[in-house]
């Protein structure tokens, strides 16, 4: 089951409109008192349907899940679309200066802060949820996979573990290379990274920063799965292709 809806984030843009998604496994309507980890995510409006898609493909959530047989809910939202570089905006946890994008403050803490005080606690309500840490995930791509990586390493207690395809590290590197390496991690934390082939190989300081921070991470003490997609580059049809690899990378401890 998928269901949309409006919401609004007062925090962010006031009264305007933007859609919440959620998948709920079809055993649910089988089983009443079954309860499923959660994955919450950025950028809703590309995760399940193609005709909602900002470029007109979607990850296929929904298919992956179902032809995996993988119980999980699934809860995002869609980002802001203002023209005014509302998504990086409202997708950066740092304010940042680029020659391409301009100078922006960053509002991702106060994006992630909604998430955890006001999304989750409303899924939790009305969803058949696990809502402990253990079966609490976040993911992402390219900004929003900037936003999961942050999400984990400073909100740590909230969630086990994060899905981060092709990161905007870009934004922030030495911040975010000084979080990871000082933030206070439990052991029982799951980290996917990844980077297209072609993504990488064209951006020869972004593939930098990538390893680096993998680096980084794999000297913590947790899990941290890391992959460069073969052939790929920085669109939803690659990162569908790497749901096989991401999904039992942040589920594996879960099925122990």
């Amino acid at each position: 089951m998928i269901k949309f809806w409006d919401i609004t984030i007062p925090e962010l843009t006031d009264d305007q409109e933007r859609n919440a998604y959620i998948y709920v496994p079809d055993s649910y309507q089988r089983d009443k008192n079954k309860r499923y980890p959660v994955l919450y995510m950025f950028d809703g409006h590309n995760v399940f349907f193609d005709s909602h898609a900002t470029y007109g493909k979607s990850w296929g959530m929904k298919e992956y899940l179902e032809n995996t047989d993988t119980e999980l809910i699934v809860a995002a939202v869609e980002c802001n679309h203002s023209p005014d570089n509302g998504r990086l905006r409202e997708y950066s946890p740092y304010d940042f200066s680029d020659p391409q994008f301009g100078s922006f403050q960053g509002l991702g803490d106060i994006t992630l802060q909604w998430f955890i005080h006001t999304f989750k606690p409303y899924i939790d309500t009305h969803y058949p949820t696990l809502s402990d840490r253990k079966h609490t995930f976040i993911g992402g791509s390219s900004m929003g996979g900037l936003m999961s990586l942050y999400a984990v390493l400073e909100y740590n207690s909230v969630f086990s573990g994060a899905i981060c395809m092709s990161p905007s590290i870009w934004v922030a590197p030495e911040r975010l290379t000084q979080l990871a390496r000082k933030s206070r991690l439990d052991p029982h934390t799951d980290i996917y990274l990844d980077c297209g082939e072609l993504e990488a190989n064209s951006q020869r300081d972004k593939r930098q920063q990538f390893f680096r921070i993998v680096s980084v991470l794999q000297n913590r003490n947790i899990c941290v799965t890391s992959r460069v997609a073969p052939g790929g580059t920085h669109c939803e049809a690659c990162w569908e292709k790497q749901l096989p690899f991401a999904i039992p990378a942040i589920l594996y401890r879960t099925q122990q």
